[in-house]
């Protein structure tokens, strides 16, 4: 064949399958999924750790153990799946069984058994996790309702080597053996005051849904916070936004670490060695909320014959950290808030001295400064003495002169534009 007749040849069979190419195309477009009109958001979370040994369970409060942990949720959906982590483990974590229900109370381990669900992976009752992982679980079809606190209940058969978990729960976990993970209640558990293994609880939202990010120390984790009384700031947050019918679409995820550092490994990893996992991996979040460099501060407090220089260049390093997390969060999409540093002279751990102090007003004046982060949560305002503005008003201070109490979180939750939210 001439090479005139190839290219005729070729250019009739196209134009003879240009029909069929369209039929064919038109069949896929028919048959692609239409687009959802619901997402996952995060409703409740916590940040992963290993647990300090003191807060960590022994090998024989895990043996075959049930352990049932309570939650409490910021918004709600028709239908939730659980995460479990095994972040820190250092080999495969076995779970038998996990089952969500409806806890009767924030301070009872009973749950109502007619909401009890149990919880499948890849459509198995059991899962193992691997080594530094996170597993997130199938839908579970069951209503959670706003502000409502859920029973997550892991059947485990054997102790692993490494826990994971977060210690700061502020709620209570129920321990025990030879029982069902649907049992009704636990009467004679082990309780702890930690969680363990359980990373976050999504909920299915309409499209329009989202998730604030509290990322923070202790006292955005919520030390000195009434056990199982939910009001830590970020819960506080939570019920106010609920409250404006303009904003109760928005969830509330705390992510807060007790002892956290922004520089260094403290109490679970440094702030920028955690922000992909603790941050950016919440589905639907949004807005990012940043509460972090107390401790920093005052670990070179506590350091004897700390120069000017040091300080100099702590404070140094602290902004600069401060401009990895807004660059990090602005790549992903998210909008960032700084929160202001609150007050600490007088600290009982901390002890911090005239150039301590100097160090929060000059990382304060940075946050304050238009152009750094999209907008400022002024906390120290909100909690510090007039009269003495190194410290906080008194019925705001937890005792210990660095924790707020409830009152103290309660004017933090309040004193936060929600106007910010309707961006």
């Amino acid at each position: 064949m001439t090479n005139s007749n190839w290219n005729k040849f070729r250019l009739y069979t196209v134009f003879s399958l240009l029909p069929t190419l369209f039929f064919v195309g038109s069949i896929a477009r028919a048959a692609a999924p239409p687009a959802t009109s619901t997402r996952w958001v995060a409703s409740w979370g916590a940040a992963q750790q290993i647990p300090e040994p003191q807060n960590a369970l022994t090998p024989d409060d895990l043996d075959h153990a049930v352990i049932r942990q309570l939650v409490h949720l910021s918004i709600g959906g028709p239908s939730l799946r659980i995460r479990v982590s095994n972040a820190f483990g250092v080999a495969p974590l076995r779970i038998d069984s996990v089952h969500v229900a409806r806890a009767i109370s924030p301070a009872t381990s009973a749950i109502d058994p007619t909401t009890d669900h149990v919880v499948l992976f890849a459509g198995q009752d059991s899962v193992t996790i691997p080594a530094g992982a996170e597993y997130i679980s199938d839908p579970v079809d069951m209503v959670a309702a706003p502000l409502s606190t859920l029973a997550v209940t892991l059947s485990i058969p054997d102790a692993p080597i490494q826990q994971t978990g977060h210690p700061g729960s502020r709620a209570t976990t129920y321990i025990a053996h030879l029982v069902p993970a649907s049992a009704p209640e636990m009467p004679h558990a082990h309780t702890v005051e930690h969680w363990y293994f359980l990373a976050g609880v999504d909920v299915a939202a309409p499209a329009q849904t989202a998730s604030i990010v509290a990322f923070g120390d202790s006292i955005t984790d919520g030390h000195a916070a009434t056990t199982n009384g939910n009001d830590r700031w970020p819960d506080d947050l939570a019920a106010r936004l609920q409250v404006n019918p303009a904003t109760r679409s928005l969830g509330v995820v705390n992510v807060g670490i007790g002892g956290n550092h922004l520089l260094t490994d403290g109490l679970g990893p440094n702030a920028l060695a955690r922000f992909d996992r603790d941050v950016l991996a919440r589905p639907g979040a949004k807005y990012l909320l940043v509460l972090e460099a107390i401790n920093d501060l005052g670990a070179l407090s506590r350091m004897p014959g700390a120069t000017a220089a040091e300080h100099t260049e702590l404070v140094a390093r602290l902004i600069a950290a401060y401009q990895q997390i807004i660059l990090r969060a602005h790549s992903a999409g998210l909008i960032v808030y700084g929160a202001t540093l609150t007050p600490y002279v007088g600290s009982d751990y901390y002890h911090p001295d005239a150039a301590s102090e100097a160090d929060r007003q000059a990382l304060n004046a940075w946050i304050r400064t238009p152009g750094h982060f999209d907008a400022v949560l002024d906390f120290d305002r909100a909690v510090r003495d007039p009269a003495h503005p190194d410290s906080m008003i008194p019925a705001f201070d937890s005792g210990d002169h660095l924790h707020p109490s409830p009152a103290g979180y309660k004017a933090i939750a309040d004193s936060i534009p929600l106007n910010l939210f309707m961006r």
